[in-house]
């Protein structure tokens, strides 16, 4: 299931115009506390989906039956660039346990490049919630490789990939590769792709946006 954020009217579509800004990116703290609240409205409509049971909340006047999220779930992502995502997702659920896991490009001299994961900090995943989070899904290659390095640690109930912009060939990639209990949740979705696996109109490198190039 693919679920477009964007294509709803709401101030979600502001803060995607806004990292899409070439002026605007020149403020890397503002790219990433619009990265970070982006991260938060998606979790609101991922939450929408969870399972929920009634407890009984203790007021100083009485007691409050509220309708609760009934197990927390595992916020996981990919370095660096997933960071701001992590952070926005997190503060919604901020009783959720975490994941890291560092992947990058290796190029070669031929122009193709091999997705590499070097490391992975995760907890135990079995039958749990988990929502793995990367700003950019553009080849979906990367997303799908750490998808399976975690199911290492257990396979989730359902997971929940959350990318702020993606290609509509990354997406579809993502969706042959992954199982049935897969979400996409998306901001938006870009036709173009190139040879480099770079998303057209998309908005650059995401992690260098955030925190600065690297060498």
């Amino acid at each position: 299931m693919v679920r477009i954020i964007g294509n709803n009217n709401s101030v979600f579509n502001q803060f995607i115009a806004e990292i899409r800004d070439e002026n605007i990116q020149k403020d890397s703290m503002r790219f990433r506390r619009n990265i970070e609240r982006m991260g938060e409205i998606m979790s609101y409509e991922i939450s929408k989906t969870f399972e929920y049971e009634t407890r009984e909340v203790i007021t100083s006047l009485g007691i409050a039956n509220v309708s609760m999220i009934k197990s927390q779930p595992v916020i996981a992502s990919i370095l660096r660039a997933g960071l701001p995502l992590h952070v926005g997702v997190l503060n919604y659920f901020d009783r959720a346990e975490n994941a890291f896991i560092s992947a990058y490009r290796k190029h070669h001299k031929n122009g193709t490049f091999d997705i590499q994961l070097e490391y992975l900090a995760s907890p135990e995943l079995t039958d749990k919630e988990l929502i793995l989070c990367d700003p950019m899904l553009a080849s979906g290659s990367s997303i799908v490789l750490t998808y399976n390095a975690l199911l290492q640690r257990g396979k989730p109930r359902h997971t929940h990939i959350v990318a702020i912009i993606a290609s509509t060939e990354g997406v579809e990639y993502a969706r042959k590769q992954l199982p049935e209990n897969v979400t996409i949740w998306c901001g938006a979705v870009d036709d173009e792709l190139t040879a480099k696996a770079y998303i057209v109109p998309g908005l650059g490198d995401a992690g260098d946006l955030a925190y600065g190039k690297k060498i």
